[in-house]
């Protein structure tokens, strides 16, 4: 097969806002960062956790440079990965720090548990992963953060939460991959 490639940005700078409208067409799974230690704590709301590894069991997580949470993170050396329900879109949003919550203050009408790194942990997320610094990475904004798993729960949820196009999904078993599958696969039609 031939695909042809167009490149729309030849001979100019891609902006940052044309980027970011490109990127929400990507969908991503919506994960809370945490870090720090008692209520020297802080988190954020991220879709850029992505597995590097199974032997050693290793995440990375993007963050950028300003955020609350990476001086925590980094003066800690461990973080939270706490992967949310199609159901808790609301702490997705609290931990944009849209409303104006900052640290411990984001942590406020949820569950927390730590485990013996001390990072916040989620009691009922989907999955609750705590992870040692092992490396980090710094490019242009952000940095990559490289943790080694060393704790992980992980809830028998019906559902994941996504971002795509700047709305919260819930993802469910079943019944949300054949609505995804509707709208990525061409329609069969009743002859064929």
């Amino acid at each position: 097969m031939n695909l042809a490639v167009r490149d729309i940005s030849r001979g100019r700078e891609v902006g940052s806002g044309e980027f970011r409208n490109a990127m929400r067409h990507l969908a991503g799974g919506v994960s809370v960062i945490t870090a720090g230690r008692g209520d020297d704590i802080s988190g954020m709301t991220v879709t850029s956790v992505t597995s590097l590894a199974i032997e050693p069991a290793t995440l990375t997580v993007a963050i950028n440079r300003k955020a609350s949470t990476l001086p925590l993170l980094l003066r800690y050396g461990a973080f939270g990965v706490n992967i949310l329900t199609g159901g808790q879109a609301g702490i997705a949003e609290r931990f944009t720090g849209k409303d104006g919550h900052k640290g411990a203050a984001r942590f406020v009408g949820s569950s927390w548990t730590t485990d013996a790194l001390g990072v916040p942990l989620l009691k009922d997320a989907l999955v609750a992963i705590a992870c040692e610094l092992e490396e980090t990475i710094e490019r242009h904004s952000h940095v990559i953060a490289l943790g080694r798993v060393v704790h992980l729960a992980a809830s028998e949820g019906d559902s994941s939460l996504a971002y795509w196009r700047g709305e919260y999904l819930a993802v469910e078993q079943g019944s949300g991959i054949s609505r995804i599958a509707g709208v990525l696969l061409p329609t069969v039609g009743a002859s064929d």
